[in-house]
């Protein structure tokens, strides 16, 4: 049975300058439920990324004088393939980064719609006609403004979504015509390099992307080279700043962690919020920027709001994410179980109540709701990246927000409430890059700007968002007299 299994390991190259390339060191996939060995990857040495980044930069000559419309062509060939290999891509995500197959799915669908709306957003890089005649002497003249392509990208990708974030990268680059050398995260490359395949199968130029697994310590070139014009980076927020200091002249966007808060006030329609809650704080085990982590709720709906929690929490299932029953798979490493669970007990001998949850399995732990805990715990203060959340209530709805600015994450924020005032008092006083009003801070449609501020990152994904951080304005003045 072993040898069968061994026998069925895929062992697959890394992408450049449009060739698969089969040499160095490999390195294990592990499936995160049970550890089992899923494919072999081979690893690129510095001397492949020089080549990847030598390769970018030569066929930035061709990506940046290529139509619209073929652009335009060639995200929708990519769309077109990920679709039709949707079970592929699915089983392929839901063994490499451990989320549930129906999760899986849907980041399958979100993908196909990344793209999609790229191929729409690559005809539409508008520029400006400047009238210039505001003094006397610049009579007669006028002015354009035309957005071109930066040049080479680098992309550093994270486990959590390891399509659809790889898709943040890739398809704004290719409807921005600029190439990109793409870096995926070790515990999940094989989605990325699928995603090569279908970029290659619908025309991209050679070297427009290049797909190359590296150690840390190769990587540094991305971030040092100047020949690569800008860094898109997500994942940890002492990685990302790192970055930022290092990066010496290049452009650069990082999209970092969070601790996401939600605010339900007493008018709004507990059951839903609580529905809601209970998708935004446990989908994929609470592994994403903007899962659900501090809830405050207006005290005289508290306690009815946390039994619908519980009771929701409870509902779970949590398992082997290659079932469709499951809700709650593990989280990508075991350690990472561990130090969740290590937060949790934390809490509790400082004086917090375990409502729910706080089991672990090894890479599993189940749904976790917590109260009475201060806002210095790291369950709070930190992000846990784990379907851990606390809920307290509030008495003032300033205060409320002061608590939820009180920390040195600023990506999204949810509310529930029919007070517009409220709402709007919400949208002006967070300090978040994103405000939900009416549902988690979870909710993300890729089209639009998703970003943060203070530790959270730098600059804004969503396509239109990210195209615009690709190119930059160019200004054309006609001087007819």
């Amino acid at each position: 049975m072993s040898d069968m299994t061994a026998t069925a390991v895929a062992t697959r190259g890394f992408f450049v300058d449009g060739k698969w390339i089969e040499r160095g060191e490999l390195a294990e996939i592990r499936a995160p439920y049970d550890d089992a060995v899923i494919a072999q990857v081979f690893q690129g040495t510095r001397a492949d990324a020089e080549l990847a980044i030598a390769s970018a930069v030569k066929a930035f000559g061709t990506t940046r004088r290529l139509p619209a419309f073929e652009r335009q062509r060639v995200l929708r060939r990519v769309a077109q393939s990920i679709s039709q290999q949707k079970d592929e891509f699915s089983r392929t995500l839901a063994q490499e980064a451990g989320k549930p197959i129906k999760a899986a799915r849907t980041e399958v669908d979100r993908a196909v719609f990344t793209f999609n709306v790229a191929a729409e957003e690559s005809t539409r890089i508008y520029g400006e006609y400047l009238p210039l005649d505001w003094q006397e002497y610049t009579v007669g003249r006028w002015g354009i403004v035309r957005r071109f392509p930066l040049g080479p990208i680098a992309g550093i990708t994270p486990f959590n979504f390891p399509l659809n974030l790889v898709a943040h990268k890739v398809a704004p680059a290719i409807a921005a015509g600029c190439p990109l050398v793409l870096k995926p995260t070790p515990q999940t490359p094989l989605c990325s390099i699928l995603l090569a395949e279908a970029v290659q199968q619908a025309g991209w130029p050679d070297g427009g992307l290049n797909v190359i697994p590296l150690s840390n310590e190769d990587a540094g070139l991305l971030v040092s080279d100047d020949r690569l014009k800008m860094i898109s980076f997500t994942g940890s927020a002492a990685v990302g700043w790192a970055i930022k200091r290092n990066a010496g002249k290049k452009k650069v966007i990082l999209e970092l962690g969070g601790n996401a808060a939600l605010i339900v006030h007493s008018d709004a329609d507990l059951p839903f919020a609580a529905e809601r809650c209970v998708a935004g704080a446990f989908a994929y085990a609470g592994q994403t920027c903007i899962s659900v982590q501090r809830v405050l709720v207006e005290r005289s709906v508290y306690g009815k709001f946390v039994d619908l929690l519980i009771a929701g929490a409870s509902k779970l299932r949590v398992g082997d994410p290659m079932e469709e029953s499951t809700d709650v798979g593990p989280l990508i490493r075991e350690s990472d179980a561990i130090r969740a669970a290590d937060w949790i007990q934390e809490a509790v001998r400082g004086g917090a109540r375990l409502l729910c949850g706080g089991q672990r399995k090894g890479p599993l732990l189940e749904p976790t709701v917590l109260t009475g805990t201060r806002t210095d715990m790291k369950v709070n203060c930190r992000e846990i990246f784990a379907p851990v959340v606390t809920v307290e209530p509030y008495d003032d709805f300033d205060k409320a927000i002061r608590q939820v600015n009180n920390s040195a994450y600023g990506l999204q924020a949810g509310i529930f409430t029919r007070d517009a005032k409220l709402m709007f008092t919400a949208y002006e006083e967070l300090e978040v890059g994103g405000l939900i009003a009416g549902d988690v801070p979870s909710f993300r449609i890729d089209h639009m700007p998703y970003g943060g501020i203070k530790d959270s990152g730098l600059g804004r994904e969503g396509l239109r968002y990210a195209i615009e951080e690709m190119t930059e304005p160019k200004l054309l003045v006609m001087n007819l007299r």
